[in-house]
């Protein structure tokens, strides 16, 4: 048999949708009612959409604490760094100083 696309306006409920099937080699025209509830068709159940719904604010509340620490290691990082920098600056003026003083040590003795 060979669906042939055709359409009918109406089922026996109204808004089923039902298709002609024809055997190749009779012709004849066999009708077909697609199995699905008119209520399945339009609105999910219920259940499915608090489902759905609890899926959602469960997400929602995972990826807030997922920022939440994500904010929290961005802050560490830059104290660390911010640490870093304030002694990096330390040893940079010990070094400026120490070189200075090398410098007039050098040029007095030649």
């Amino acid at each position: 048999m060979a669906v042939t696309g055709d359409e009918t306006e109406s089922a026996a409920t109204g808004d089923i949708p039902a298709y002609q099937l024809r055997s190749p080699n009779s012709g004849l025209a066999h009708s077909i009612v697609m199995a699905a509830s008119p209520g399945t068709m339009q609105n999910p159940q219920p259940q499915h959409t608090e489902d759905i719904t609890r899926k959602r604010e469960v997400r929602l509340m995972k990826n807030r604490e997922a920022a939440r620490e994500c904010r929290r290691k961005k802050k560490e990082y830059v104290k660390c760094l911010e640490n870093r920098v304030a002694v990096l600056e330390n040893q940079n003026k010990t070094l400026i100083e120490e070189l200075k003083a090398l410098k007039d040590i050098y040029c007095h003795k030649a």
